[in-house]
């Protein structure tokens, strides 16, 4: 089984360390490639970030022909699954939808540390679009950078400690998902300090992928995710032509 793993931004040390987790949980017959957009920013923190962000994304789908089993979108706003999905049979997973159903799974409560104060609505509307509005009784933004999770880990630790703290004690919430694949890593010690279930959304999302491709379940054609309809798309390669 071979997944790609594709990290949503173009910072080189992230893509590092989200190869790290999803080869620290990949099973011994699973092969990991890890990949980042030739183009595109260096962190998705806002809309236009990530509006930029999903040609490379797509582009690295499109590239990887029949060799790849199942795709991992590795950026908690999932950027560009739902336009994946109509490029390949093959599964693609969001590693925050992956990281929800996990910790609907193990908690009748739960939340989601994150970065930025600015990041609030993106993630919002991921957790509706996922389904899980009535389910996540808390959101708790950092302050932090999305390159500061991956440059400054332990005042990535602190600072997601105490944001937990306050979603444990405030809002009740019984387990927590790291909201950005910059985290990724960190959910033992975090496990430790707050002695609730946290969830590696890169993890949750590579085991997800592994379950699906072993069901031997694909990407449903029947009608949503058809392949896109054929017209000229002016400034693209031939490549993302259809």
């Amino acid at each position: 089984m071979r997944i790609k793993v594709i990290n949503g931004n173009t910072f080189e040390p992230m893509t590092r360390g989200i190869d790290e987790s999803a080869q620290a949980v990949r099973s011994p017959q699973t092969e990991i490639i890890t990949t980042q957009p030739k183009a595109g920013p260096e962190s998705i923190e806002g809309y236009y970030d990530e509006y930029l962000a999903i040609p490379g994304i797509l582009e690295e789908v499109i590239l990887s022909g029949d060799e790849i089993d199942a795709f991992v979108i590795a950026c908690w706003g999932d950027p560009g699954v739902e336009a994946a999905r109509e490029l390949t049979t093959k599964p693609v997973v969001g590693i925050a939808e992956a990281s929800m159903y996990v910790a609907n799974m193990v908690a009748a409560r739960w939340g989601v540390v994150t970065t930025m104060h600015r990041a609030l609505d993106m993630i919002e509307k991921t957790i509706h679009r996922a389904g899980f509005s009535h389910r996540c009784v808390s959101i708790r933004t950092t302050g932090l950078s999305v390159i500061e999770t991956e440059t400054a880990r332990q005042a990535t630790i602190a600072a997601l400690e105490t944001a937990g703290r306050l979603a444990i004690t405030e809002d009740k919430a019984e387990a927590l998902c790291l909201g950005c694949a910059g985290m990724s890593g960190l959910d033992k010690a975090l496990e430790e300090r707050l002695e609730i279930p946290i969830i590696d959304a890169v993890a949750a999302a590579v085991k997800m992928a592994e379950a699906i491709v072993g069901l031997q379940k694909q990407t449903s054609k029947a009608l949503t995710y058809q392949r896109p309809e054929s017209k000229r798309i002016k400034g693209f390669p031939d490549y993302m032509q259809f």
